[in-house]
């Protein structure tokens, strides 16, 4: 394991959910350093002002006010100094439409999506997404 941190950004405009996820990390057993902004349009203010030094992987909730996080998906792929940061999208949405739910996650990745997450009901299944999605990002950066 190594001994760098994980450095994290998670764009989420729910402040219970940004809560949830900087408690789940700090139970995991991996080094992290999380920052965090609470819509789109700071989020890709954030980026741009710190394009020479960004994180190592993005958590973007879907539904956001200002700007979505598709629409910041879209953006962040087409720009050249973003375009390699992995970005793991991260939603609400529930399947009570599956089809409507798989089109959804093929065009995040279509787009350039690292990741897809349902945000998890309880507290327990949130750390083992965020674990298993942070172990992936680890590996990605390990074949760089």
């Amino acid at each position: 394991m190594n001994t760098e941190k994980l450095h994290i950004l998670l764009a989420d405009d729910d402040k219970d959910d940004r809560f949830l996820f900087q408690e789940a990390l700090s139970e995991l057993p991996l080094a992290t350093e999380l920052k965090t902004v609470h819509d789109g349009e700071q989020l890709m203010a954030y980026l741009m002002d710190n394009a020479q030094n960004l994180p190592d992987v993005l958590f973007l909730d879907l539904n956001m006010p200002r700007k979505t996080g598709f629409e910041c998906l879209s953006e962040i792929k087409i720009t050249d100094e973003l375009m390699q940061l992995p970005v793991i999208m991260f939603s609400t949405s529930y399947p009570r439409d599956m089809n409507y739910e798989q089109d959804m996650i093929k065009m995040l990745y279509k787009i350039g999506a690292t990741d897809y997450i349902r945000k998890p009901a309880n507290f327990a299944e949130l750390k083992e997404v965020i674990h298993n999605s942070l172990l992936k990002i680890e590996e990605l950066i390990k074949t760089k």
